[in-house]
């Protein structure tokens, strides 16, 4: 989710790509703090591997629009997409390029846990690599029936719904939702509006 949330609104109508550049790449890889254990070290971006991850985001996004159909993708790219076979090939084969085997850790007086031994040394296949895993994971888990794609006016996120009644990302798009709502039934009714009560004017 938070890869694909890198296309976002920009708080009046357009759209922002966070990793539109090289440096902007660097910028969010540096501020993620939940990366797959077997992205060890920083990769170096360059602009080969920031293009790697923009493939994989919009894999992802391609593959979102068809959970959430028939109701509209995000409008950021809806015009856009990927084709979904074009999609998921590339999705796997960038889950591919890092061999990895299951591994068992079961210190003594704690619980088992689980993790992944990688044969792979550059840390940037690594993370393209574990960026298209955790895709595949969410893709394939229980939490992608819930995926939706936010309609608020000026938003462009996909995201899982927490309870059955939301219909939008977050409260802000909620409230601009309603807004919008409401004045369109005012305009389509041709509803005057309504002056507040108060004392009456005394011309002054």
């Amino acid at each position: 989710m938070e890869l694909v949330s890198t296309v976002r609104h920009n708080g009046d109508g357009g759209v922002l790509d966070d990793l539109d550049t090289v440096r902007g790449t660097t910028r969010w890889l540096q501020q993620q703090s939940g990366l797959p254990a077997t992205v060890a070290g920083s990769p170096v971006i360059d602009e080969e591997l920031r293009r790697a991850v923009v493939d994989v985001r919009r894999a992802v996004r391609a593959l979102f629009a068809r959970v959430v159909s028939p109701a509209p993708p995000s409008p950021a790219d809806a015009h856009r997409l990927l084709p979904v076979e074009e999609a998921l090939r590339l999705l796997n084969a960038a889950a591919a390029r890092e061999p990895v085997a299951p591994q068992l850790h079961w210190p003594a007086g704690e619980d088992p846990t689980s993790g992944l031994l990688s044969a792979e040394d550059d840390p940037g296949v690594r993370l393209v690599a574990a960026l298209a895993r955790d895709a595949v994971d969410f893709l394939s888990g229980p939490q992608c029936e819930h995926l939706r794609a936010c309609h608020a006016p000026r938003c462009v996120r996909y995201f899982v719904k927490s309870h059955g009644r939301q219909e939008w990302c977050k409260p802000s798009c909620g409230n601009r939702a309603r807004v919008a709502r409401h004045y369109e039934r005012v305009r389509a009714t041709g509803s005057p509006r309504i002056r507040p009560s108060g004392p009456p004017s005394t011309g002054r």
